[in-house]
C-alpha cells in the first residue's frame, strides 16, 4: 500500500509540474507577443516622427535625412595573427614541426636551454614545459559577454524617449507657426504696425520734400503727385513685402494674409493726413 501512495504522490507532483510549466510557457508566450507588440507600435511611432522630422526640416530649408539601412558592418577577429583557435585556447596554437622540433627535444635532453633538470630529479629527467601566461592585452583572452538586457526594460525606454521626442515635436511646430516679426502679436495687429511704420517712414520723406519744396528744389505738382500717390503706394508696397518675408511662419498651410485692405487704407490715408498736420503746424508756429 505504501508503494502505490508514492507512486500516487509522485504522480500527482508530476502532474502538478506540467500544469506548472504549461502555465510557465503561455505566461512567456503571452509575454513574448505583448513584446512584439510593443515593439511594431514603437517602430510606427518612430518611423511617423521620422517622416515628420523631414518635414519640419524641409520647411527650414534642411534636406531629408538619409538613414541607412542594412546591418551594421563588424569586423571578425583573426586568428592567425594572433596565434590561437577559433576558440581563444593557448593548447590550440599551432606548434612547431620539423628540424625546429627535434632540435628543441635534443637540447632539453642534453639539459640546455630547452630545459633544465629538476632539483632531486633523477639524471635523465628532464623539466617539463608549463604553458605560458597570456595577459589579456596581448588578445589572446577572449572578452567577457556583456549582460543580456531585458527587453522590457529597453522597450519602456525607448517609450520615454519616443514620448520626449513627441513633446519636443510638439514644441518646435509650434515655434515654426509663428513668424520672425513680431511672434507674440496677432496676424491683424501685426499687419497693422507693419502698414504703419511703413507710412511713418512715408511721412518723413514727406515732411523732406516738402521742406525741399519751402527752398524751391522741388515743385508743387511734383510735391502734391509724390503726396498722394507715389509715397503712399510705397509705403504699401513695402509693407506688402515685409510681411511677405518676416510675417510669414515657416509652417503654415497656404498663404498667410497680408490684409491689404488695411494696408492700402492706412497708408493712402496716413501720408495725405501728415500732410495736413505740417501744414497745419507750420501755419500755428507762423
Amino acid at each position: 500500500m505504501s508503494t502505490f501512495d508514492e507512486y500516487a504522490a509522485l504522480a500527482r507532483q508530476l502532474a502538478e509540474r506540467r500544469r506548472a510549466g504549461e502555465r510557465g510557457a503561455a505566461a512567456d508566450a503571452e509575454r513574448r507577443r505583448n513584446l512584439h507588440a510593443a515593439a511594431d507600435y514603437l517602430q510606427h511611432r518612430l518611423t511617423a516622427q521620422g517622416q515628420r522630422l523631414d518635414q519640419l526640416g524641409q520647411a527650414v530649408g534642411i534636406p531629408a535625412s538619409s538613414v541607412p539601412t542594412g546591418p551594421a558592418p563588424h569586423g571578425k577577429a583573426s586568428t592567425a595573427s594572433t596565434g590561437f583557435g577559433p576558440y581563444g585556447d593557448a593548447s590550440l596554437a599551432t606548434a612547431p614541426t620539423g628540424a625546429g622540433t627535434r632540435a628543441s627535444a635534443a637540447s632539453g635532453g642534453d639539459g640546455g636551454s630547452g630545459g633544465a633538470p629538476l632539483a632531486g630529479a633523477g639524471v635523465g629527467e628532464t623539466r617539463l614545459a608549463l604553458p605560458t601566461a597570456v595577459s589579456p592585452a596581448a588578445g589572446g583572452v577572449p572578452a567577457p559577454r556583456p549582460a543580456e538586457a531585458d527587453p522590457t526594460v529597453e522597450l519602456e525606454l525607448a517609450r520615454r524617449y519616443a514620448d520626449e521626442s513627441d513633446r519636443h515635436g510638439q514644441q518646435t511646430e509650434l515655434l515654426a507657426q509663428r513668424p520672425a516679426l513680431l511672434p507674440d502679436w496677432s496676424p491683424v495687429a501685426r499687419a497693422v504696425a507693419v502698414y504703419a511704420g511703413c507710412a511713418a517712414v512715408g511721412a518723413m520723406i514727406m515732411m523732406i520734400m516738402v521742406l525741399a519744396s519751402g527752398v524751391g528744389l522741388v515743385d508743387g505738382f511734383t510735391l502734391g503727385a509724390w503726396i498722394c500717390a507715389g509715397l503712399p503706394a510705397l509705403s504699401f508696397f513695402a509693407g506688402y513685402l515685409v510681411l511677405g518675408r518676416w510675417g510669414r511662419p515657416a509652417m503654415v498651410a497656404g498663404t498667410p494674409p497680408r490684409y491689404v485692405h488695411f494696408g492700402f487704407l492706412i497708408c493712402f490715408a496716413a501720408v495725405p493726413v501728415a500732410y495736413v498736420a505740417v501744414l497745419l503746424l507750420f501755419r500755428v508756429l507762423r
